[in-house]
């Protein structure tokens, strides 16, 4: 059925039918239920209703509201839903990577705060609860891509470094998640012009969004075109990068002339 048809059957305005399924809007249990009766999914009302009201719950990442950017917590919400992510770093290690120890000295450097500062304990609780998605039921795939720069660059102390890299290379084994170091001998490489990560949606690929950060502030693009050209210039990055074996072999050695 088309909008037009479904909004006519349900005496509602077009704009209303649209809000809904673009998700502009969320949905009535009483709505829900009529709409189950028009498309003849009765045998489903249970399950659909529970969806409906579960959709109501604010989400885990919602507490931190007051704290986190709000770009990152839309980015959160976009992971939760993907079916895969692709992220290329230059600087750090990925946010949902990162060591409770590795995490705190990047924030307080970020934010210019001190480790005792309120935020900087609350952003740090929320990249490592973040992290339970590499685990999680129906996990995203997960593709990193690094330079040789972040494995090397010492952040807070060698040992912390030591335990971050060990970290990378523990979570690499997992069947979702494939992680890839571009070496220094790879030269100038198509990801030199920054960090970016694209999150794709199985079902609806038109709907991709790419996360770009920058010293004004992070942004994420829906343009079909751009998030193309991203995911295209990840290719190229990896084809350039160590094969994730080597990848990971990289990451056990660095660790250890830091340990």
């Amino acid at each position: 059925m088309t909008q037009e048809q479904v909004a006519k059957e349900m005496v509602w305005s077009l704009s209303k039918m649209i809000r809904i399924e673009t998700a502009k809007t969320g949905i009535s249990v009483n709505d829900l239920k009529a709409l189950i009766q028009l498309y003849g999914v009765k045998d489903r009302t249970d399950e659909f209703v529970a969806l409906a009201q579960a959709a109501k719950q604010p989400p885990w990442w919602r507490r931190y509201s007051e704290t986190a950017p709000p770009t990152l917590l839309e980015l959160i919400d976009y992971e939760s839903a993907a079916s895969s992510v692709s992220q290329f770093e230059t600087i750090f290690v990925p946010g949902i990577l990162q060591t409770e120890d590795y995490a705190s000295i990047v924030l307080q450097v970020l934010y210019e705060e001190s480790p005792d500062d309120d935020r900087v304990a609350a952003l740090v609780e929320l990249r490592t609860t973040r992290q339970e998605l590499l685990t999680s039921d129906n996990a995203p795939k997960f593709f990193f891509a690094m330079d040789e720069s972040v494995i090397r660059r010492i952040v807070g102390s060698p040992t912390i470094m030591a335990r971050q890299l060990q970290h990378l290379a523990d979570v690499a084994e997992l069947p979702n998640i494939t992680i890839q170091i571009v070496p220094f001998t790879a030269g100038l490489h198509p990801g030199m012009k920054g960090s970016f990560e694209v999150v794709q949606f199985a079902d609806s690929p038109d709907e991709d969004v790419v996360f770009l950060e920058g010293p004004r502030g992070d942004f994420i693009s829906d343009d079909p075109n751009e998030t193309k050209s991203y995911l295209e210039v990840f290719e190229r990055i990896t084809e350039t990068a160590l094969p994730p074996g080597d990848s990971v072999d990289r990451l056990r050695g660095v660790a250890a002339e830091m340990a």
